[in-house]
């Protein structure tokens, strides 16, 4: 298996820190708001790896935090005119639904950062006293100059680099050594949630957070470090010249980014989808479209190192491809169902092997920088070999071989070969929400939100207009 490595610009032969097991740290996102497509692109493609890797027999310890204190986060507490613990919370849950809904596996750690805090300062009382590290008028401060390693993993010469970037440039400048120099721990401001610590009362960096949480629960050096490509700097580059610089040993092994996600603009091209260019769509606005299944399949459709681009044609195709392979899906467990107990034919042995083939193209795909574009292709492949050859002939056992080998596939993936059960009636849905409109006049918000999750999940999607409620099938 070939990884490419950010940290060597290469691909590189995957061999793991301990034989057997993958430690993932990933970069999870700012708890402020709803999350976005391009927020979602790396849950996704990151979830695919973690599924791959345990597919081929390791065992997987994944981390992926919440940052539940930040600039961001007070900001819209503020707005909200409630605490910013309590917006984070809120966010947090509204993440996990979207999470949920893109098929992101439940088995891995979300610390919160503000779990942490005491690690934290330790962390950076350990910089302190190694000289990596400075207080100044309440404020810590990370010597960049001090790491001569800096620079090693974003390929930035340090005598290039100009104050400016993001977290570099803060109040209190004047107290730097030097403009690089990047906050560790800052002094509250009046009406921020503060911790008390040798320096000042007050909160950490953004960058300290993931190192600590990576140190705390994966250890101090680890396999695969990875986030999107707005991350390599300054944050990523900065974790490493913290973590190395306290804990005395490379940091993190592989290092793996993710393209940006592009949305067309006023002119008509592609440009990369922030919060801060306003042109982004959340993950709950897509819900309310598609099944967040297919936009987990279309964003799989492409190379995680390549940029790309979200369109509703684009969509539309995933939608398509995907039905395609779950009604290959149904159509094998139906002829399973209808099957009589037979013997193995000497075809049926023949299928199987030729099978084989489709499941090789896929683990070669994957193999190479999991590219699940390929993968996906080769999942295609299988299914139009299904589709041709397969017959009502042949025995359950050579039928359920085939099925398993689609459901073995998709899984990796993370997708479900089933459609979700059977489809709700006309009736059954006006009565659900008949029970959704009562709710909501009883104020019962939760009962209704929980109504019309569940018709969401059955392929419902509810439009409130002003002269009542509309629904459509997806």
């Amino acid at each position: 298996m070939k990884i490419y490595n950010t940290l060597s610009g290469k691909k590189e032969e995957f061999e793991p820190i301990e034989p057997g097991k993958v430690k993932i740290y990933v970069c999870g996102p700012t708890v402020y708001n709803l999350i976005h497509i391009g927020n979602a692109r790396p849950m996704v493609v990151f979830d695919t790896v973690r599924r791959y890797f345990i597919y081929k027999g390791y065992d997987v310890t994944y981390v992926s935090n919440f940052t539940d204190i930040d600039d961001k986060i007070i900001k819209r507490a503020i707005e909200e005119g409630i605490p910013a613990d309590e917006v984070a919370v809120k966010y947090i849950k509204e993440c996990e639904k979207d999470m949920e809904g893109l098929g992101i596996g439940n088995d891995m750690l979300h610390p919160l950062a503000t779990q942490v805090i005491p690690e934290m300062i330790e962390m950076i009382q350990t910089l302190i006293d190694k000289g990596y590290a400075y207080e100044s008028g309440g404020t810590v401060y990370y010597r960049v100059r001090k790491f001569k390693f800096y620079g090693k993993l974003s390929k930035k010469n340090i005598d290039d680099l100009e104050a400016g970037h993001r977290d570099i440039k803060v109040a209190g400048e004047e107290h730097k050594e030097d403009p690089l120099d990047f906050v560790l721990w800052k002094p509250k401001k009046e009406g921020e949630p503060a911790w008390d610590s040798p320096w000042s009362q007050g909160r950490p960096g953004w960058h300290i957070e993931c190192s600590v949480m990576a140190k705390k629960y994966l250890g101090d050096e680890i396999d695969i470090h990875a986030g999107g490509e707005d991350l390599i700097f300054p944050h990523h580059e900065n974790e490493i010249a913290q973590s190395e610089a306290a804990n005395g040993t490379a940091f993190a092994k592989y290092w793996m980014h993710n393209g940006f996600l592009r949305i067309v603009n006023k002119e008509g091209e592609f440009e990369k989808m922030s919060k801060s260019l306003g042109n982004f769509l959340t993950v709950r606005d897509i819900s309310e479209q598609y099944s967040l299944e297919v936009l987990r399949f279309f964003m799989l459709g492409a190379h995680y190192r390549n940029p790309i681009n979200f369109s509703d044609d684009l969509m539309e195709a995933a939608k398509n491809g995907l039905e395609r392979i779950k009604t290959c899906g149904l159509n094998l467990s139906e002829m399973i169902e209808k099957a009589h107990d037979k013997g193995e034919t000497g075809a049926g042995k023949e299928l199987l092997d030729e099978a084989a083939k489709y499941t090789a193209a896929f683990e070669e795909a994957m193999d190479d920088d999991f590219n699940t574009a390929d993968a996906v292709a080769a999942v295609f492949d299988y299914v139009k070999f299904i589709n041709t050859n397969v017959t009502e002939e042949l025995s359950s056992d050579v039928l359920r071989d085939l099925y398993d080998r689609l459901k073995s596939l998709t899984e990796v993936l993370g997708l479900e070969l089933s459609s979700g059960g059977e489809e709700l009636l006309d009736d059954e849905i006006e009565a659900l929400i008949k029970e959704r409109n009562e709710a909501r006049a009883e104020k019962n918000f939760a009962r209704a939100d929980e109504i019309r999750d569940m018709l969401l999940e059955k392929g419902i999607v509810l439009e409130d207009k002003r002269d009542g409620v509309r629904w459509k099938r997806r």
